[in-house]
């Protein structure tokens, strides 16, 4: 299965891309795409922008992307209890090329931070609003305490690799 992963930050050392990667690699048979956000750079979404220049070409490679993967993987970086506004003004642009931008692949959505709460306000936010977008979540999982529970050898510490998460990555085993 061939699975796009990514975090949805535009940090270089971004723990929500380490900690997407790591558990795409976990689903069984994966070709796995890491994806870097910071490889789309784009002009704030507005209509007057769409009107005046169209859509641009990092929004269209963005979305072909997804459409050419079988699964996507990702783990949302949280900005004062939202998206990464790189990220939201990316998928903002994305689906006035087709609303439905997930296109009824599985997902396995994630958040991580540093604090005990792990992302989990906009992985919330997430599971209500990406099914309109057209994703099949099909498993979420916060890790809080990132620096805590993250090594970047081995992965999730087994104290808090529960069963959530367990159950998260088989749910995308085909």
């Amino acid at each position: 299965m061939k699975i796009l992963s990514f975090g949805a930050s535009t940090s270089s050392q971004s723990i929500n891309r380490q900690f997407a990667l790591y558990v795409a690699n976990q689903i069984k048979s994966a070709q796995v795409t890491d994806l870097d956000l910071r490889t789309f750079e784009l002009p704030l979404y507005s209509s007057d922008e769409e009107k005046a220049n169209g859509i641009p070409p990092a929004a269209k490679r963005f979305f072909d992307l997804v459409r050419e993967h079988e699964g996507l993987v990702i783990s949302l970086a949280e900005h004062n209890g939202s998206y990464a506004a790189a990220f939201k003004n990316l998928f903002d642009w994305a689906t006035r090329i087709d609303q439905k931008l997930w296109a009824d692949r599985p997902m396995l959505l994630l958040a991580t931070s540093p604090g005990a709460r792990g992302g989990m306000t906009v992985l919330e936010a997430a599971k209500g609003t990406f099914p309109h977008l057209g994703a099949d979540i099909r498993g979420s999982f916060s890790l809080p305490s990132f620096y805590d529970n993250f090594d970047s050898q081995f992965g999730v510490n087994k104290s808090v690799a529960t069963e959530a998460l367990v159950k998260a990555i088989e749910a995308m085993n085909p």
